[in-house]
């Protein structure tokens, strides 16, 4: 269970990060703690495996870059190796099992360019012996889903 400025730190920083020159002072003076408070806090959220990532994220097309959502048909008796494989690629953003008739490993691949994705995809079929199904985007979404974490003043008190 989190702790109350564990949940009021996460809930604070879900809606944006300062972009200034010390911006742990600045969200610590936002909620009335140090500098150092803030750090120390994401820090042992980031050692006790809550928060897995902190950091920017990117459009990496307007980089040159590209992101593929690619996907497997894993035999079930294969699951964990072929996840290891995949799982060992720098280019892997992300891998997670889907509940799907045929295709139930699903990962994006993460690349400087386009043949750096298409190569790292080449990779995983030597590696496996499996073939790689590349799902280009054809249109970008923007889709905040934010979740509060503390209720409203007014329903913490039974309002």
């Amino acid at each position: 269970m989190l702790r109350p400025d564990q949940l009021l730190l996460v809930d604070y920083l879900h809606g944006g990060f300062p972009v200034v020159d010390r911006p742990f002072a600045a969200v610590g003076a936002a909620l009335g703690w140090s500098e150092d408070h803030v750090i120390e806090c994401l820090r042992q959220l980031l050692a006790s495996g809550v928060l897995t990532r902190f950091g920017p994220l990117f459009q990496i097309e307007r980089a040159g870059g590209q992101f593929m959502l690619a996907a497997l048909a894993v035999p079930e008796e294969r699951f964990d190796e072929v996840t290891a494989l995949v799982n060992a690629l720098p280019e892997v953003a992300h891998n997670y099992r889907r509940d799907h008739p045929s295709l139930n490993m699903w990962f994006v691949l993460a690349g400087e360019s386009a043949a750096a994705v298409a190569d790292a995809a080449r990779r995983i079929e030597q590696a496996t012996g499996l073939t790689v199904f590349q799902f280009p985007k054809e249109h970008e979404y923007r889709v905040e889903l934010r979740l509060p974490l503390i209720p409203p003043e007014g329903a913490r008190h039974g309002a």
